[in-house]
């Protein structure tokens, strides 16, 4: 039975090595790992370089670093497109939780890589946090035939809304959290098509009862995706087989079959 993250970044850990051996160990057989900055991409680089047959790349300018960026990040992340014919874009996006940078500096990184992923013809994956209108707006200026909101924390209605335009889901383990109930309603309305399972390891750390694989310092083992699995099943009122074949089924649906 196949298993698969489809977001994470095993970039920002000391030995990702070891990291997939003990996902591999607990069943999953593969995952994304997504670059955020300039200053990351060739360590995601590396790593699937090192692992082709577990490591698919995803490259893109994160919304937090958009103002920290190079005259040449744009040429930069062709490069790395290039480079890497199977890859997809991300993690990009629009973000209104921070102060800085603005929505505006936000959006001047966020429209070319848009188009970019339409142009390529390559997924993208989506960080959206307190800014729907703006991911809307950014969406109707560059549309994409598809995309992947990960870790999507929007309303049920958003869910249908955004599945219009071409949108997949993917869930978190934080969504566990009791205090997230309400994040669930959001997944029962997720068409059973387009739903992924991910982990944002090191981030977005599951419930004490969900980790299987404790980290230093609340750090999220991706590893611990199987358990995650399960929370969700139990939610959507399914079981953990059902949940995992299809969502392996839709995510290699998305990313392609490596």
């Amino acid at each position: 039975m196949a298993l698969f993250d489809s977001h994470n970044h095993l970039q920002k850990f000391a030995d990702p090595a070891r990291i997939i051996a003990a996902m591999r160990a607990a069943g999953i057989s593969g995952c994304i790992v997504n670059g955020t900055s300039e200053d990351d991409w060739e360590a995601v680089a590396r790593l699937a370089e090192a692992f082709p047959d577990f490591v698919r790349p995803a490259f893109g300018l994160h919304p937090w670093f958009a103002h920290r960026r190079s005259a040449r990040w744009h040429a930069v992340l062709e490069g790395f497109l290039d480079r890497f014919p199977d890859s997809s874009i991300g993690e990009i996006g629009v973000d209104g939780w921070v102060n800085e940078p603005s929505p505006a500096v936000q959006r001047e990184v966020f429209l070319p890589q848009l188009a970019l992923a339409r142009d390529r013809k390559r997924p993208v994956t989506i960080h959206a946090l307190k800014a729907w209108e703006p991911l809307l707006e950014g969406l109707a200026a560059e549309p994409v035939e598809r995309f992947l909101l990960h870790s999507f924390g929007g309303s049920p209605e958003l869910a249908e809304r955004l599945a219009g335009l071409g949108a997949w889901f993917s869930f978190s383990g934080y969504f566990l959290h009791p205090r997230k109930a309400k994040v669930l309603e959001a997944y029962r309305a997720v068409p059973a098509d387009r739903l992924l399972l991910e982990t944002d390891a090191p981030e977005m750390l599951p419930p004490l009862e969900f980790i299987g694989h404790p980290l230093p310092e609340d750090q999220n083992h991706p590893a611990n995706l199987p358990r995650i699995a399960g929370g969700l099943a139990e939610a959507l009122g399914t079981d953990t087989a059902s949940l995992t074949e299809r969502t392996a089924a839709n995510h290699l649906r998305f990313f392609g079959a490596t």
